[in-house]
């Protein structure tokens, strides 16, 4: 069975439930798992967070007519998307609810929290439902070529490896994508200044790897880009982020194993794979780092991952390296690298960084 198969096998399994709840005159019902970090665990042998049992149960009411009804609405709109091989945009769909009457949503927040619902109802990507984030990818560079499609199903070859100045930008949906490359690994970079200075000064072609932008918390569709080529390729993928509470708990985490909030969905979009080379806070001391103190924020991030995160819970070089940080009570951008020279970081820095196993952590 096909991907577009499946998923309007099971939109119909779920709307034949619901038909045959109302024929029995039963108050028609459906269940959502629960997105939380109290319903996920660290699972060592998949390598990211897996939810649990808990559900949420939704039964038609008086009370719940509205939520049900746009449930529903939304499904039909899904499946309208599939069969006509269309598209729809968040946004588009939270104006296109502007025609269900009483069931139009009140703003896009809670047109989002639908669809999030519906993805964890179907235990698929919101990308198989036709529906696209508004958000870009992120950027990729190096020897890669990236197999495309055109609407009329021609196979396009993308070379990231000659974009000129400029970089190959991660599409909205990557579930079609196709890969060529003799690379030996995947680089994510959290900073987009990085990237351009990796970029700059070809350390792809020096290293044998591929590049990619995160900016940040990386995007769904960079997530599944990196998760897609990385299984695809068969090759390792490393993490470069600032050596603080945010690079680490937020932007590696994530990509590593998931978050509570979308458990439903990590399998899709984690790296389990991915191993941390960024600055650590032994890196602080090490380099003698210029840094800054850290902020409330980050500090109640540190004991926050100490004490309730799974991941955290699991890795002791992780809880190490937090306890370190507060000691040092001192956070570090990758820039601070540039102490010692513009191009610390590829010269030294990095290279010395992938061959020293013992400098990375889980």
């Amino acid at each position: 069975m096909s991907q577009r198969d499946d998923v309007l096998y099971k939109i119909q399994e779920l709307a034949e439930q619901i038909k045959d709840d109302i024929l029995n005159l039963r108050n028609p019902k459906i269940r959502i798992p629960v997105r939380s970090l109290n319903n996920v665990y660290f699972d060592p042998v998949k390598g990211h967070f897996t939810i649990k049992s808990k559900v949420k149960t939704r039964r038609l009411t008086a009370s719940t007519a509205r939520s049900f009804a746009q449930t529903l609405r939304m499904l039909a709109l899904a499946k309208e998307l599939i069969i006509t091989n269309d598209i729809a945009t968040k946004r588009e769909a939270y104006y296109t609810a502007y025609n269900w009457l009483e069931a139009r949503f009140q703003n896009q927040q809670e047109s989002d929290a639908t669809m999030d619902d519906i993805e964890a109802m179907l235990y698929t990507i919101r990308e198989n439902l036709g529906f696209i984030p508004e958000e870009r990818g992120g950027d990729v560079v190096g020897p890669l070529i990236v197999k495309d499609r055109d609407q009329d199903g021609n196979v396009l070859k993308i070379d990231c490896s000659n974009m000129g100045s400029g970089a190959y930008s991660v599409p909205s949906n990557v579930e079609k994508l196709e890969f060529e490359t003799k690379a030996d690994f995947i680089l994510a970079i959290e900073t987009s200044g990085m990237f351009q200075r990796l970029v700059k000064h070809k350390f792809w072609n020096k290293m044998n790897c591929i590049l990619v932008s995160m900016s940040g918390v990386p995007t769904r569709a960079t997530r599944r880009f990196i998760r897609k080529l990385s299984d695809d390729m068969n090759l390792p993928v490393y993490v470069f982020t600032d050596g603080d509470p945010y690079g680490w708990l937020n932007i590696y985490r994530t990509l590593k194993v998931g978050s509570g909030n979308a458990a439903h969905l990590n399998e899709f979009f984690c790296v389990p794979r991915a191993k941390y080379l960024g600055v650590t806070a032994q890196d602080i001391i090490d380099y003698d780092l210029p840094t800054h103190p850290l902020k409330d924020v980050d500090i109640k991030r540190i004991y926050d991952g100490l004490k309730n995160d799974p991941f955290v819970k699991y890795h002791k070089d992780w809880q190490e390296n937090l306890k370190l940080q507060l000691k040092l009570k001192k956070r570090a951008e990758q820039q601070a690298l540039a102490k010692y020279g513009l191009n610390f970081v590829i010269t030294d820095y990095l290279p010395k960084k992938l061959k020293d196993k013992n400098s990375w952590l889980s």
